[in-house]
């Protein structure tokens, strides 16, 4: 294979690499899942439920665990990570904003709102939460775009106007906590700090759903969205309608934040972080990018669950918990590199 060829088709060694370790790591890690937590089931155990149930010799209680609690679970904690990785590197490339994720445009903070509104009217309705995140979550876009005015297409006026939006929505999410019961109150404050913890299988397939057609959209807008990448008015000589491109996948992150939101609550730096992570790892082109966002946010948020099972002897921590504090100490270590660069 030439290097000709190697260029024109986006194939590396390094990049195939590392994301074929990647996926490995993915599955181990998914493994390490199943048999982890309050009750430690052998890898065995976990082949034999999964590959043998009928003849071989494995109790009900774990088979019961395995598959009704962990692998709905872990599956939520996969497409989550995957969903909000996605996210973030696709704002990141349309804003050509390293720290643009769901949680700066207010995406997050409308699904959020929607969803607790709807809870605390309608406690225990999967759809009705879903559908009240998705409400939020267009609401929150349509707020910032208006705050932007005929400024939208200007990168630093929409990400003002999100963060304001942002700050406005998170208000009223609280202010909602405040006049709700302190029963209702107690469950909405811990599912907004994240958890994987009532996840179901019939639950699965929205946010699966959602997360796969984006995927798909994006991938199919990776020729504009390098170009982008090269400079906006770079695009806009090359043909790209970089604004309606800027809105329509706005919306597309906004509808799969929202989906995420509303199943498993609010949890942060995932979309901020792993993009950061496989730029390092593969370099810019969105197309490597993206496929290696997907697998490697499904295996951070697969670690940051059994984390946050196994921390505590008889607790769950919130998952936004630990994704925050990981954030927090990656940035900081970013920071001080960039520091030490600054000063050599």
């Amino acid at each position: 294979m030439n290097r000709r060829y190697t260029r024109q088709h986006g194939f590396s060694v390094h990049y195939a690499s590392i994301l074929f370790v990647s996926i490995i790591l993915l599955v181990v890690s998914f493994a390490v899942a199943l048999a982890s937590g309050s009750v430690d089931l052998t890898f065995e155990q976990v082949y034999a439920s999964i590959f043998c149930p009928s003849s071989c010799d494995i109790s009900s209680v774990h088979e019961k665990i395995l598959w009704q609690i962990r692998f709905p679970r872990i599956l939520m904690a996969l497409i989550t990570g995957a969903g909000l990785a996605l996210c973030g590197a696709i704002l990141q490339s349309v804003t050509r904003n390293p720290l643009a994720d769901p949680y700066l445009f207010g995406i997050s903070s409308g699904s959020a709102l929607g969803a607790v509104a709807t809870m605390a009217l309608i406690p225990g309705a999967v759809l009705s939460v879903t559908f009240g995140a998705l409400i939020g979550g267009a609401f929150s876009v349509a707020l910032m775009l208006t705050l932007a005015g005929r400024a939208a297409s200007h990168v630093e006026r929409l990400l003002l106007a999100g963060v304001a939006v942002s700050f406005m929505l998170s208000a009223m999410t609280s202010l909602i906590l405040y006049y709700s019961k302190p029963e209702i109150a107690a469950s909405l404050l811990f599912w907004m700090m994240g958890s994987f913890s009532n996840s179901q299988w019939h639950e699965l397939w929205l946010p699966y759903s959602f997360v796969g057609i984006g995927f798909i959209i994006f991938l199919f807008f990776r020729r504009w969205l390098t170009a982008i990448q090269a400079g906006e008015e770079s695009a806009h000589t090359l043909g790209v309608p970089v604004r309606r491109l800027r809105l329509f996948l706005l919306i597309i992150c906004s509808a799969i934040t929202a989906v995420l939101v509303a199943h498993v609550g609010g949890i942060g730096f995932v979309g901020l972080m792993i993009p950061h992570v496989c730029r390092f790892l593969v370099g810019a082109q969105i197309h490597r990018i993206l496929w290696l966002c997907a697998v490697l946010g499904a295996t951070f948020m697969i670690w940051v669950d059994i984390i946050s099972r196994s921390l505590l002897a008889n607790q769950v921590l919130p998952v936004g918990v630990v994704t925050s504090a990981v954030g927090s100490i990656f940035f900081f270590v970013i920071l001080k590199s960039r520091s030490r660069r600054d000063i050599d």
